[in-house]
C-alpha cells in the first residue's frame, strides 16, 4: 500500500521543520494513527489530509468555539478584510471591540489587544510589576500559562533567571496559597489562576469558591493584581469571564483561544487601578493591529450571545459526560470524568502510560471522532445532538477495543 498524504507530508515537514513539527502538537504524543494534517472543517467537523471525517472535539484546541465557519464571522471577516487588515494602525473595528469586553466582562474598564494567549498573560504579569514596583509572581504549580521562557513547561532553552522571583501554591489549597503569600512578604505583586485548573494529565477542578475569595483577599490586603488567565475558558463556562461562576472578579484578565472563532488574537482586561501601568508597559507585535481578527471578535461575541452558546455546549457536554459514564459502567471499567462539561476530559484508572486511554481513542478515532487521551476536549456551538450520537457510537468501539487492558 502506498503512504496517504499525511504520511507524505510528515516525511516532508522532517526534512525541513526540526522534529517536523513543534510545540503543543510535537508535544501531545498523540497515540499512533493520528493525522497530523488536516484539509478542511465545517461546523463541529474536520477532515484530515487524508479525507477522513471526524466530530471535532479538540477544536482547534479551543479556538473553534461557534464551530468552523460560522456564517457571521465569516461575513464579518470577508468585509473587514476587502477594507484592510494589516495597516499603519488599528481600524475602528478596535474601539468598537474594546467597548464590547468592557461592557462584556463586569471587572473591566478598558481592553488592550495581542495575538496569542502567552502574549497576554505575559503582559498581565508586566502591568502587575510596573504598577507595583515589585517582582514576585505567585502561580499554582503546575498551571499553563503560555510558552515564554517565564512560564514555559519545558525548560530547555531557559535559565533559571528567567523564572526568578516565582512562588507556587496549590490550586485550589488556601493555606498553600496563604504560605506563599507570607513568603513573597513586602515583594508580592500579582497571583496568577487559570480560570479552573487545567492542567494537563490530571484530574481538572473548578475553583472553589472560598480559594477564590481567599486569592482576592490576599491581593487585595497586599495591593497586588490578581490575574486571571482565561486563555483556555474564556467564553465557554460565563459571559463575562470564569470567576463569575464564584462570584470573585479579578483585576487584569488575559483572554485569546476563543475571542475569535480561530482568527488569531489575544487581549487583557483590566480596572482602572491598573490602566496606568498598562499604559506604560511596551509590549507590540507587526500584527498586533490587524483589523480582521478583530472584526471576527465583535461577530464571535455577538454569535455567543446570540446563539446562547455557553448553554449550548453545557447541555450536550452533559449528554455527553453522562452517556460516556453509563458505557463505562456497562462495561465495568474506571473512567473518571472533571470539570466543566463543556470542556471535555476524561482518564481511565489505573492507565499508566496512558496505554488504555490511547488505545480507546484510537478505536474511537476509527469510528470518526477526534478524541484525545488526556488532554481536555472542547465543545463548541456547532456541535449537534447526532454529533454527540456518533461520538458516544465510537466511545462504544473504544470501550470494546480496550477490553482486557482496563482493570
Amino acid at each position: 500500500m502506498s503512504p496517504g498524504t499525511d504520511a507524505l507530508l510528515r516525511a516532508r515537514a522532517a526534512r525541513v521543520v526540526p522534529s517536523g513539527m513543534w510545540g503543543h502538537l510535537h508535544a501531545a504524543r498523540l497515540p499512533a494513527g493520528y493525522p497530523q494534517f488536516f484539509a478542511r472543517a465545517q461546523g463541529g467537523r474536520i477532515w484530515d489530509a487524508d479525507g477522513r471525517e471526524y466530530v471535532d472535539l479538540m477544536c482547534s484546541w479551543g479556538p473553534v468555539v461557534l464551530g468552523h465557519h460560522d456564517p457571521a464571522v465569516d461575513e464579518a471577516v470577508s468585509r473587514q478584510a476587502a477594507l484592510g487588515d494589516c495597516l499603519n494602525g488599528p481600524a475602528p473595528v478596535m474601539v468598537e471591540l474594546a467597548e464590547r469586553l468592557v461592557a462584556r466582562a463586569p471587572h473591566a474598564d478598558w481592553a488592550m489587544f495581542q495575538k496569542n494567549g502567552t502574549d497576554a498573560t505575559t503582559a498581565c504579569v508586566m502591568i502587575a510589576r510596573a504598577d507595583t514596583g515589585r517582582r514576585t509572581i505567585l502561580i499554582a504549580r503546575g498551571s499553563y500559562h503560555g510558552a515564554a521562557p517565564w512560564c514555559t513547561p519545558v525548560p530547555a532553552g531557559t535559565t533559571e533567571a528567567d523564572r526568578a522571583h516565582q512562588i507556587h501554591f496549590a490550586y485550589n489549597d488556601i493555606a498553600s496559597l496563604h504560605v506563599a503569600a507570607e513568603r513573597a512578604g513586602d515583594d508580592l505583586a500579582a497571583v496568577i489562576v487559570t480560570g479552573f485548573r487545567h492542567d494537563n494529565v490530571v484530574d481538572q477542578e473548578l475553583p472553589d469558591p472560598a480559594f477564590a475569595r481567599a486569592v482576592r483577599a490576599v491581593c487585595d490586603a497586599r495591593g497586588a493584581a490578581l490575574i486571571v488567565d482565561d486563555v483556555r475558558a474564556g467564553f465557554r463556562l460565563h459571559r463575562g469571564g470564569t470567576w463569575e461562576i464564584v462570584g470573585v472578579r479579578p483585576d487584569l484578565a488575559a483572554w485569546s483561544k476563543a475571542i475569535a472563532n480561530g482568527h488569531a488574537l489575544a487581549a487583557v482586561t483590566g480596572s482602572d487601578r491598573w490602566r496606568d501601568a498598562a499604559s506604560r508597559i511596551f509590549v507590540t507585535g507587526s500584527f498586533w493591529c490587524a483589523a480582521v481578527p478583530m472584526a471576527a471578535a465583535v461577530a464571535t461575541l455577538d454569535r455567543l450571545d446570540e446563539l446562547d452558546a455557553i448553554g449550548h455546549m453545557e447541555r450536550l457536554g452533559r449528554r455527553l459526560r453522562d452517556g460516556l459514564d453509563a458505557l463505562a459502567r456497562t462495561h465495568g471499567v474506571g473512567l473518571r470524568q472533571s470539570g466543566p462539561v463543556q470542556m471535555p476530559l476524561f482518564l481511565f484508572d489505573d492507565d499508566e502510560g496512558f496505554r488504555i486511554g490511547s488505545a480507546f481513542c484510537r478505536a474511537a478515532l476509527n469510528a470518526g471522532a477526534f478524541l484525545h487521551p488526556r488532554h481536555n476536549m472542547f465543545l463548541c456551538a456547532a456541535h449537534t445532538d447526532a454529533d454527540i450520537d456518533q461520538v458516544l457510537e465510537a466511545a462504544e468501539a473504544g470501550f470494546r477495543a480496550i477490553r482486557g487492558l482496563a482493570p
